[in-house]
């Protein structure tokens, strides 16, 4: 779905010769290939186009996310019935846990200024912030999210908690894990606020105007989750009004960015158009999850990243064998 035989995903070849492959890249094809066809494979395909074929599938038992958001495909014929969602899950730890350092680093040494100054040929020195021993909480500590806390953790000294959807004890990554209930109050000491949450309807505005206010002055804010966990509005007024100081977003409400948003010019803001897991080859790393699930299913062994549909997420341990 969404790509072509001239245009596969890459790497392909590795389940061509198990498998009967047929590629839709456009609704008619589609709608003619998912009548027996038992797996759909996302690609980027568009949801709109799996949402007209879907009452013409006989057959389809498993359908496969080309990304790890699976928001958008979670329509209720796909939700209610007992086809297996899958995701990529574990495809984009390591490029967006890499941003997220850049990101931290970024905004605790100015490097934004610093650069503006540059291009002015201005002179100027400032002092910077300390990283080490300052406090993290990850908003998500699923696996990217832990893939950030660890990082911060060790490599930069920094004390890592997180918020999850409910408490759990600490463990080698954080030091505590309280529930989404408890967030405002888990903001109240961050130095640095990471949002790692999938969208869900749980999920969606946690961070509005209450989250900002319940932030220190002093606190930046990094969105590496999904946009519309975001109140964009309670953000820009919280960083026009100074009551947090400054925040790197990946993610937005509305992508592209508008032109005339006020995110683009703000001297404390790093605005990154969502690509903090695009590294060379991600999109064969993403495929690669893909694939080993195939090889999975024609095991007959338990697939990873199976989503739970209400939920909106895998939840099965991420070290399944």
């Amino acid at each position: 779905m969404g790509a072509t035989a001239d245009e596969p995903p890459p790497g392909i070849e590795a389940i061509a010769s198990d498998v009967e492959l047929r590629y839709a890249p456009d609704r008619a094809s589609l709608e003619r290939g998912i009548v027996d066809a038992e797996v759909v494979y996302t690609w980027w395909g568009e949801r709109e186009d799996l949402v007209a074929a879907w009452p013409l599938a006989r057959n389809l038992r498993w359908v496969a996310a080309s990304n790890v958001g699976v928001n958008a495909l979670l329509f209720p014929a796909l939700v209610e019935s007992d086809v297996v969602l899958t995701n990529a899950r574990g495809a984009a730890d390591q490029p967006i846990t890499e941003t997220v350092v850049g990101f931290v680093v970024a905004l605790a040494k100015g490097f934004r200024p610093m650069f503006d100054r540059q291009r002015a040929r201005v002179w100027e020195t400032h002092e910077t912030d300390r990283l080490a021993g300052g406090r993290v909480v990850v908003v998500g500590p699923g696996p990217i999210g832990r893939s950030i806390g660890r990082a911060l953790r060790n490599g930069l000294g920094m004390r890592v908690a997180a918020v999850g959807r409910s408490a759990r004890a600490g463990d080698d990554v954080f030091d505590s894990i309280r529930g989404i209930d408890d967030l405002h109050s888990a903001l109240a000491d961050a130095d640095y606020v990471i949002d790692a949450m999938p969208l869900t309807p749980q999920t969606g505005h946690a961070f509005d105007e209450a989250a900002f206010g319940a932030m220190k002055p002093t606190a930046r804010f990094i969105n590496v989750g999904r946009g519309k966990t975001v109140e964009e509005t309670a953000l820009v007024d919280a960083l026009t009004s100074g009551r947090i100081a400054g925040a790197a977003l990946d993610v937005f409400e509305e992508e592209p960015l508008p032109a005339d948003s006020p995110l683009w010019d703000m001297e404390n803001v790093i605005v990154c158009p969502h690509m903090s897991g695009d590294v060379t080859g991600w999109e064969a790393d993403f495929a690669d999850v893909f694939y080993d699930n195939v090889r999975r299913w024609l095991d007959d062994a338990p697939l990873r990243n199976v989503v739970d549909k209400r939920l909106g997420f895998p939840t099965e341990d991420p070290t399944l064998p």
